[in-house]
């Protein structure tokens, strides 16, 4: 039975670190979060059935030890153990550091294009505005459709829907940016509206309703500012599903069809350190 235990206590120490070298290859990519937690949960699984047979090894040995020799051999064993244990709480606590990590940096990105999206809009609104007035000026009708400028009863429902996104509420703010829609189908924010949604059902970890919004904006709404970060948010939620072939594709087709955008820039980073793993 010791030399079972032994065995037992061997095989789980060189596994040990194939677990952490597992969890910490993919430290940047968002969308490997759950892929992740899953593994964690896993190994997990197999660390405790090992402990619990090595241990229940360890007793029935103490019963059955005569000699001195057997003793400090058992005594080894569980020091041996109490060893491992400390090892497995250290990569515990690695993992949840690392998540903690990655969310906080998740959610200061998406703060970070939060406040871009809001000042782009407001630049393109006065953009418009200073056009409008200089062609009232000027003796001129304005253009039947303004492609930029939004109502203020729009610019308020869209705002009520994008704080939803911001304090988290996804679900809400997916029900919110729906009815804009639906009250608003021609509102120049419409595009954007259609571009939270599948962000919102993103951040829930629906990916497969996440790349049927973003469809949707690109294909009504190809030529719009929005359009490229769709196309990321596809291959993100495409990735997300373990359709790494898919998300190549939808990378490399963003990079020929945006060049120029910052999306762009992302999918070729991306790309790049897809062809190094």
């Amino acid at each position: 039975m010791r030399r079972i235990a032994a065995t037992m206590l061997l095989a789980l120490t060189l596994a040990a670190p194939g677990i952490a070298s597992a969890i910490f290859d993919d430290t940047e990519a968002r969308a490997r979060i759950e892929r992740l937690r899953s593994q964690i949960e896993l190994n997990q699984k197999v660390i405790d059935d090992r402990l619990a047979r090595i241990e229940a090894a360890i007793a029935a040995n103490a019963a059955s030890a005569g000699t001195a020799a057997d003793r400090r051999a058992v005594l080894d064993l569980a020091g041996n153990l109490d060893g491992l244990r400390g090892d497995v709480q250290r990569l515990r606590g690695q993992v949840e550091v690392l998540v903690h990590e990655m969310e906080v940096a998740e959610k200061r990105q998406k703060d970070l294009y939060l406040d871009i999206d809001t000042r782009l809009r407001k630049l393109e609104q006065a953009r418009e505005q200073a056009a409008a007035a200089a062609a009232a000026a000027a003796g001129e009708k304005p253009p039947a459709t303004d492609p930029v400028a939004a109502s203020p009863a729009e610019a308020k429902a869209y705002e009520a829907a994008l704080n939803q996104f911001k304090l988290g509420n996804y679900p809400l703010a997916i029900s919110a940016f729906q009815g804009y829609l639906v009250t608003y189908p021609s509102s120049a924010l419409a595009p954007s509206a259609q571009y939270w949604i599948g962000n919102a059902h993103y951040a829930l970890r629906d990916y497969k309703n996440a790349v049927v919004a973003q469809q949707k904006l690109l294909s009504a709404w190809p030529n719009n500012h929005k359009a490229p970060d769709a196309m990321l948010n596809v291959a993100s939620s495409q990735d997300a599903m373990g359709d790494r072939k898919g998300a190549q594709k939808t990378l490399e087709d963003l990079v020929v069809k945006y060049p120029d955008s910052p999306a762009a820039a992302s999918a070729k980073q991306r790309l790049t350190q897809g062809t190094r793993r």
